[in-house]
């Protein structure tokens, strides 16, 4: 199936805009990656590997090219050898850090009350 058919976004295949942020962020890397991102502004390929020990450098390539494909982070690839390759977020993926610091925020919260309410 031509990949424009399952984009939400291409064939307005959404019932909503949450539908579409949510696919643009779906996964358990993509919101740690652009935070990690506005955290240190330029991250290189084996510092993010480093910064999310967890994530195959397999799964870190595809994610990085799911959100540059949707325009949230750039790379920069300098001609050396071997390549060092730098990756920052768009004007565009800066729109969703306050998005993503409520959901810092909000998770916070849950975790605390979580704590409390299993001390009662």
């Amino acid at each position: 199936m031509p990949e424009d058919r399952l984009n939400k976004v291409s064939c307005s295949n959404y019932r909503c805009e949450i539908e579409v942020t949510l696919e643009i962020l779906s996964g358990k890397w993509k919101s740690l990656i652009l935070w990690n991102l506005h955290n240190h502004e330029t991250i290189r390929f084996n510092e993010f590997k480093r910064l999310i020990p967890e994530i195959t450098q397999k799964m870190l390539t595809q994610q990085l090219r799911d959100l540059a494909k949707n325009g949230l982070i750039e790379k920069k690839i300098y001609p050396q050898v071997p390549p060092m390759v730098e990756y920052f977020l768009t004007p565009l993926g800066k729109e969703l850090i306050p998005i993503l610091d409520a959901m810092d925020q909000w998770g916070k919260h849950f975790v605390d009350s979580f704590k409390h309410t299993r001390k009662h």
